[in-house]
């Protein structure tokens, strides 16, 4: 049962996914907001953009699932809440999953649960959240033939970063992707390294678990492209980008412009014109 839903998250032509991630609402940032702030259009306007497949919360998947047709993106659905992003950070921290989460996300006709996985300096409690968050998921997953994608995320120091920034160091990153490995995904979601050419390394570490990388935080059209294009070269089964679809002024153009490098190899210079 996982293999058929993972069909769907996967392009039938080229084997690689484009999920565009829009549950930011989750986790009670403003800043994550624009963009999405009416998500029954930013989800209409994916849906005519055609991904792969679109992350959605336990209260906003329905504006997907609702849609009539056989054609539409398949539903990822983010299963847990968090309070780690801001740049002011409170005094208790938490990564807490919501209840029956693979149960709701069968009800819901997902193709995948995602779950965070990480590691913040000065808040190991945090990792324990999730750990235990995934040890109850993983056999749930199973039992309901649900894909479980684990997404490893490696925070920078809140007071040098200024809020949410990821760390792209190599030797932060392998180590927990591995363990992502270890705890039984099926799919992972990862952070981009800081040298892009040694991403081949990541993907190495994850054996046969593929590996989709995430966008992070907003840039510039042609570094986004650019640097798509470099980790797709090295070997990555994908991406998951957010604010740099949702928060662009055109995010219909620039996932066709992102679809066309995953899917067909296309270079910056040939998709720059579609955004």
């Amino acid at each position: 049962m996982k293999a058929s839903r993972i069909n769907r998250l996967f392009n039938a032509k080229s084997g690689k996914c484009f999920d565009v991630a829009i549950d930011h609402g989750f986790f009670c940032e403003s800043s994550f907001l624009p963009g999405i702030e009416n998500i029954e259009k930013s989800v209409k306007v994916l849906i005519d953009a055609d991904p792969d497949a679109i992350q959605l919360t336990i209260g906003q998947a329905h504006h997907l699932q609702s849609v009539a047709g056989k054609s539409k993106p398949a539903l990822v659905l983010r299963t847990d809440v968090a309070n780690v992003y801001g740049s002011e950070l409170p005094s208790v921290l938490y990564s807490r999953m919501i209840e029956e989460p693979a149960l709701q996300a069968v009800r819901l006709d997902a193709a995948c649960v995602v779950v965070n996985l990480f590691r913040i300096p000065g808040a190991p409690e945090v990792t324990d959240h999730c750990i235990q968050n995934i040890l109850k998921l993983k056999p749930l997953c199973d039992f309901y033939g649900m894909p479980l994608m684990i997404e490893p995320l490696v925070f920078r120091p809140n007071h040098e970063a200024g809020g949410y920034m990821v760390d792209g160091n190599i030797k932060l990153i392998a180590p927990m992707v591995r363990q992502a490995v270890e705890l039984g995904a099926d799919i992972i979601k990862a952070d981009p390294t800081d040298e892009v050419e040694e991403y081949h390394k990541v993907v190495e570490i994850a054996g046969s678990i593929p590996i989709l990388v995430r966008g992070g935080g907003r840039a510039s059209d042609e570094e986004i492209l650019e640097r798509t294009y470099r980790l797709m070269k090295q070997g990555v089964k994908g991406i998951v980008y957010g604010r740099n679809v949702v928060q662009h002024a055109n995010p219909a153009g620039m996932t066709r412009a992102l679809m066309a490098i995953v899917h067909d190899n296309a270079e910056p210079k040939d998709v720059i014109n579609l955004i």
